[in-house]
């Protein structure tokens, strides 16, 4: 079984934007991944510096984290759990679990998860359902779909992309979705890493990590945890 890092044993923000006092001013700490639903291109930072760009697929149905509406969520969001450490490229996942099976890229016909799981956690109320909505960044089988919004609500990538990006993120560190255009960030020189970068968070607010586990949102406890693939009739998310 593939080794499956929780979100419940590692920090998290206890609210959208924590604020972090000192000297009168807030201290920062920004997104490492960036991902732009109007250029379908995801950004890893680094020490404020553009460490990587990988093209991805949003949904097809467009922005929003309504139940149901197979939208991908825009704001700010952590990874709350890492799924397929050491899992072979196109590995097929159903209800996060590897069925046995491996894909290559463009079978014809089947569009499931495959190779990388990176679920994410909705830190604003704008996204609040995206954990329980199943929404992550995936590997998919669909790759010449990529460059293109074609998904059911998360973020799509090709399989080598994501398991680059599933080893540069830890849990618990920050995502952005924006639908705009990228930054525009000087590019890093040599490797990423796993190092603290800088990338503009909400104005006049600072972003950081409590000491404690995610508190559970009391209006989602009686919920069932459906995910995007779930909601899309057997698709691929």
């Amino acid at each position: 079984m593939f080794f499956r890092i929780s979100f419940f044993a590692v920090v998290f923000l206890s609210s959208s934007i924590v604020r972090l006092l000192g000297a009168g001013e807030s201290t920062v700490i920004p997104p490492r991944i960036i991902i732009s639903v109007r250029d379908q291109k995801l950004m890893v930072v680094e020490n404020g510096q553009r460490a990587a760009i990988y093209p991805i697929s949003t949904s097809k149905f467009g922005i929003g984290d309504r139940w149901g509406s197979m939208a991908t969520p825009v704001g700010w969001l952590q990874v709350a759990e890492k799924i397929g450490d050491h899992a072979p490229t196109g590995a097929v996942f159903h209800k996060r679990r590897f069925t046995g099976e491996i894909l290559r890229p463009n079978a014809p016909g089947r569009d499931p998860i495959v190779t990388r799981i990176i679920w994410l956690r909705g830190l604003e109320k704008t996204n609040a359902n995206a954990f329980y909505r199943g929404i992550y960044i995936h590997g998919t089988p669909q790759e010449q779909t990529i460059g293109k919004p074609a998904s059911y609500g998360c973020v799509r990538m090709c399989s080598k992309d994501v398991t680059q990006v599933y080893s540069q993120i830890q849990v618990g560190q920050l995502v952005r979705i924006i639908p705009d255009s990228l930054p525009k960030l000087p590019k890093m020189n040599g490797n990423p890493g796993r190092v603290i970068f800088t990338a503009a968070a909400p104005q006049g607010q600072a972003v950081g990590p409590t000491a404690h586990s995610a508190p559970v949102d009391k209006a989602s406890t009686g919920r069932k945890r459906v995910s995007a693939a779930d909601q899309s009739s057997g698709h691929g998310a």
